[in-house]
């Protein structure tokens, strides 16, 4: 449940607890606060207002978790009403919206009073878990910390083995959909995911494995890369052109290039579009397996957008 943005204001009051993982922001404090304070931890923010009934009750749940996790997180409380540009910067257009930041980037975002199990999955597929379980290390892998990364090919074979000994492993069927849709074989990949059952239907993977298939099937609209690249030439604010050399480029391997792109276009005009250059920059994070080149291109997209 959500409420439209601007209705007109009401004078309730939500009260909260107080506490140092609990915090009101705004305008004078979120470049320190949040941005720069996500650098370390990561900042879930909370766009609210007095007057609207399901803030009412995923406030209390938010706050109830901040205290619960010990520190894994914040959550800093941005009222709409008061920080009008604040929630116009990252396009609020119904409240509750919450957005966590990590690393100065938008990381991930949900709309709607969502009940406090799925508040804890969403935490929980940014590894975001309570400070107890934080500390304990995960084990070590036999291959070690610096063993190279898995081919998309040796994925695949180990995931049809594992699948083999557990065929009803709705996981292992994702794992094996996204690995192949990687090589490019969509074929069955979609199946594969209207398939999923519904506790799974929010996976990071399942949602890596949507936008993937949604940038392939964009492919039948996209002009060759021949093309769109003397369109450039032309006229570089052509930006139908850019977009579609970088999902061509995307899909074909040239991840860094794709992304600049990308980021050109978000810096000429964030908003053309609707905004196509963010979301597709977003979505290129769920694809993309490099950690290092996610990480520079969303400090990037964080310097353009705020």
């Amino acid at each position: 449940m959500v409420c439209p943005m601007n209705p007109a204001a009401r004078t309730d009051s939500i009260t909260r607890p107080a506490g140092t993982s609990v915090f009101e922001a705004g305008e004078a404090n979120f470049e320190s606060e949040v941005l720069q304070a996500s650098l370390q931890t990561p900042v879930l923010v909370d766009f609210w207002a007095t007057w609207c009934g399901p803030c009412r009750t995923l406030g209390p749940i938010l706050e109830k978790l901040a205290d619960e996790y010990a520190g894994a997180f914040r959550l800093a409380k941005i009222d709409c009403d008061k920080e009008q540009q604040l929630a116009g910067m990252f396009g609020v257009r119904s409240i509750p919206t919450v957005v966590l930041i990590q690393d100065g980037q938008i990381a991930d975002a949900f709309s709607g009073a969502l009940p406090e199990s799925q508040v804890r999955e969403f935490l929980k597929r940014h590894g975001i878990e309570p400070a107890a379980r934080i500390e304990s290390p995960e084990p070590a892998t036999e291959a070690g910390p610096d063993a190279p990364a898995e081919t998309p090919q040796a994925a695949i074979s180990r995931l049809q083995q594992a699948l083999a000994a557990k065929p009803e492993d709705a996981g292992l069927r994702l794992d094996l959909a996204l690995a192949r849709a990687r090589t490019g074989d969509t074929s069955g990949a979609q199946a594969a995911l209207d398939a999923l059952p519904v506790d799974l239907a929010e996976d990071d993977r399942a949602k890596a494995l949507a936008a993937l298939l949604a940038m392939q099937q964009s492919l039948s609209t996209i002009p060759p890369a021949a093309e769109l690249r003397v369109r450039v030439e032309r006229d570089p604010r052509d930006f139908a052109a850019l977009d579609g050399l970088a999902v061509r480029g995307l899909l074909g391997g040239a991840a860094t290039d794709a992304m600049q792109h990308w980021l050109s276009i978000l810096a000429a005009d964030r908003n053309w579009n609707d905004g196509l250059a963010r979301k597709r920059l977003l979505e290129a994070f769920r694809i993309v397996d490099d950690e290092a080149l996610i990480s520079a291109t969303r400090r990037q997209m964080s310097s353009l957008l705020f």
